[in-house]
């Protein structure tokens, strides 16, 4: 509505951080607490290198982690949703060395306490985990943040406390887990991304992103185009018939960037 009565079309809508509000993360007058924000908000996350970030498959175990870093895959996931599951540990644990072995960026999704005890390269948190991990001792430690975000108010939110990369989605429609927002396509990614590069991020401006949500070979490229720094991908891969195959494809598609 307020677009509409201001004559904002898709092509004028505001592109730069000065044009957007702040949302309030702590004031105690108006009784808005979040936990992690005033001990976390002064400390930057470790930077992650835009051109080391490429492609980043997201899998569910410790043997998938193995595959795609012996095939040089440099980032990676390990999202397992089952808390009860019997060998959790040991999987984040060996995960995280095999990162190590291989150079890689091993990023654990959810389990920030086992990160920390672990030593992990990096931690992925959803909105709702941040307002209960202890985003303060992740940073002491040095341990790399990627938050995931669905929107202008989550991104504005997240940006205020300095994580490594921002996660952008879903993109398209997934069945890998449960969604509680809408897909937001090709045309919201690209604003969001032109939000995003006009965000100091350390010494220059810009945060590393990371698109997810659907992403195959058949949609990757327009997401690329987007400008996004990386893509997040799951199915594409884990229902390979020919994983190297398919890698190499992606490789391809991220060589190349299409300019307006």
């Amino acid at each position: 509505m307020l677009a509409r009565a201001g004559s904002v079309s898709r092509e004028t809508w505001p592109a730069q951080l000065d044009q957007f509000s702040v949302p309030v993360i702590e004031n105690h007058h108006l009784g808005i607490r979040v936990g992690w924000a005033v001990e976390a908000s002064n400390r930057a996350f470790p930077i992650v290198n835009k051109q080391k970030l490429g492609l980043y498959p997201v899998v569910d175990s410790i043997e998938w982690i193995e595959r795609l870093l012996e095939l040089g895959v440099k980032t990676i996931q390990l999202r397992i949703k089952q808390p009860d599951t019997p060998n959790l540990e040991q999987q984040i644990e060996q995960a995280i060395r095999l990162g190590e072995k291989h150079d890689a960026q091993v990023f654990i999704n959810d389990y920030w306490q086992l990160a920390l005890k672990h030593g992990a390269y990096g931690v992925h948190l959803g909105q709702e985990d941040i307002e209960v991990a202890d985003l303060k001792q992740l940073a002491e430690q040095g341990i790399a943040l990627g938050l995931s975000t669905h929107g202008y108010y989550e991104l504005l939110r997240i940006i205020q406390i300095n994580p490594s990369y921002i996660a952008l989605g879903h993109i398209f429609p997934t069945t890998t887990k449960q969604m509680p927002s809408k897909p937001q396509g090709l045309v919201r990614l690209a604003l969001y991304q032109k939000l995003i590069d006009s965000i100091p991020y350390g010494d220059v401006i810009g945060y590393p992103t990371v698109a997810i949500g659907g992403i195959d070979l058949k949609t990757a490229k327009p997401v690329w185009d987007c400008g996004v720094t990386s893509l997040a991908v799951v199915r594409a891969i884990t229902l390979s018939d020919n994983v190297p195959a398919v890698l190499d494809n992606f490789a391809t598609i991220m060589s190349e960037r299409t300019h307006d």
